[in-house]
């Protein structure tokens, strides 16, 4: 016992040790590049965690959060603070976020938190930079290209959603977060490995995704029953069913028996860059988190928000029965078509006004390469800069009334010279790192949307606003009932 006692001792000191080396050395690294700065107005917080805690606690994402609004109206739009182990400026200014999106790569680079960055993947195009980033950008924005979108997306998009909405049983409550989650897992599993959705590996990559994703910015213990360790195991297995498809692609290659050529992601990569499979599996796996996770979000925001405001479900279902109706008239099947789909305008104001109130984003990480001036304040090199997106879709003196879901807000004329509306919209980024994507994402919402809103009444059960710590989710999956208009068609 006595020696226990001892070894208990010991450990303490040692970590007390740990931790004031880690102040002094905190306190350093603020100091030792700062003397004579004007720093952003501001405090340190806690010693070694810094404001971490309160700045990752969840709230609503229509809100900024307690910890985000007490700190502005302290120090002001733009603040200094420690984060996630790093000195720290916090911008809810709209000017400083577009500024930290147009210098991307030259004044700015992304800087994850090690232990998201870890997991994401050392590959991962929300990782790299320079020309490597550039490459494999073109190459991602090649492939999700306008000619794939009308081409291959479309039809997948419409199929997949069809399947879904033809399993829905009147009045039988579900929720629809599961609904979306599966349809945009599905297409892009198909475009990116040809998986289909019998393939025994698509239901367990379904689930090891699942897993993924909770355990993407939990608490970074990599113990078997933490989300973190369950989170790192589902990353290995993910990478390694990848690996395994691509051998099998290669094999079919060389024996001249692949008839999928580059209609997906993997053959266009095999026969357009020099990937080798972790590289190719790290960014796989980002396009999954980007094409599948966000977008089915998006969607459930769209009916979170629509369930609220009937003035814009009914000029949606206008505008669809519009469609629907001509194309019937022209004996045109009711499959849609790329023309339909660029008809649908009033569509893409909901889409937008979705995007904008229910910051899918949060924020984004990067560091000051250099050192930066800005609005009078010093933002020293190493510095971690965090733009708060959802300050820039909230600002009053950008969008009138801004806490308020108007989609016909895209309608109106832009005044003379003001166009501070579009500068500081971005749910998707904006400049040299702006998501590869967006169109494929603004198109799986409309026509979600298109089949969602003319074949369905529905009504949520309970409130189930959309929060955040890091990522946006619904708690419950927003649960729901339908009652079916008219059938549901596309063929």
């Amino acid at each position: 016992m006595p020696a226990l006692f001892a070894l208990v001792g010991l450990f303490l000191t040692f970590l007390i040790l740990a931790i004031t080396a880690l102040i002094v050395r905190g306190n350093h690294n603020e100091s030792s590049n700062t003397k004579g700065l004007k720093l952003p107005p501001g405090s340190m917080g806690w010693p070694v965690i810094g404001d971490t805690i309160p700045f990752r606690k969840e709230h609503k994402c229509i809100s900024l959060g307690d910890y985000l609004e007490g700190r502005v109206q302290k120090y002001g739009k733009i603040f200094r603070t420690h984060l996630f182990g790093h000195p720290t400026v916090v911008s809810t200014d709209a000017e400083l976020n577009r500024f930290v999106f147009m210098n991307d790569e030259k004044l700015f680079e992304p800087f994850f938190p090690k232990s998201v960055a870890d997991i994401l993947g050392e590959h991962s195009m929300l990782v790299i930079t320079g020309d490597i980033h550039r490459s494999v950008k073109s190459l991602a924005s090649s492939f999700l290209g306008v000619p794939r979108l009308r081409n291959y997306f479309l039809k997948d998009i419409e199929q997949f959603i069809t399947e879904a909405f033809n399993t829905w049983e009147d009045d039988v409550p579900f929720p629809i977060k599961e609904q979306t989650s599966k349809v945009t897992f599905k297409l892009i599993v198909k475009n990116i490995l040809s998986m289909k959705p019998e393939d025994p590996r698509s239901e367990e990559m379904w689930k090891l995704f699942a897993t993924f994703m909770k355990g993407l910015v939990a608490i970074p213990i990599d113990l078997p029953i933490t989300k973190r360790g369950k989170a790192v195991r589902a990353r290995k297995r993910i990478l390694a069913i990848i690996k395994e498809m691509m051998e099998e692609r290669i094999h079919k290659k060389e024996a001249g028996t692949d008839e999928i050529g580059d209609a997906d992601i993997l053959g266009y990569c095999l026969e357009n860059s020099k990937q080798d499979a972790e590289q190719f599996g790290d960014l796989m796996l980002g396009i999954l988190f980007g094409g599948h996770e966000t977008s089915a979000t998006a969607m459930t925001m769209s009916v979170y928000f629509l369930s609220d405001c009937p003035r814009a479900v009914e000029q949606l279902r206008e505008e669809y029965q519009q469609i629907a109706s001509k194309k019937k008239q022209r004996g045109e099947p009711a499959a849609l078509t790329w023309e339909d789909y660029r008809q649908m305008e009033f569509s893409q104001c909901v889409i937008s006004e979705t995007l904008r109130l229910g910051n899918i984003i949060k924020t984004v990480h990067r560091r000051a390469k250099v050192d930066i001036q800005f609005k009078g304040y010093d933002i020293p090199r190493g510095w971690q800069v965090i733009p708060i997106l959802t300050a820039s879709h909230l600002d009053s003196e950008v969008y009138e009334k801004p806490l308020i879901f108007n989609p016909w807000r895209w309608q109106e004329a832009l005044p003379a010279g003001n166009t501070a509306r579009l500068d500081n919209y971005m749910p998707f980024g904006l400049g040299l790192r702006n998501c590869a994507g967006l169109e494929l994402a603004k198109m799986e919402m409309v026509i979600f949307l298109y089949h969602f809103v003319l074949n369905f009444d529905w009504k949520m059960l309970n409130a189930d606003p959309p929060v955040v710590s890091s990522i946006p989710e619904f708690t419950n999956g927003l649960p729901i009932t339908v009652r079916r208009l008219s059938p549901v068609q596309a063929n």
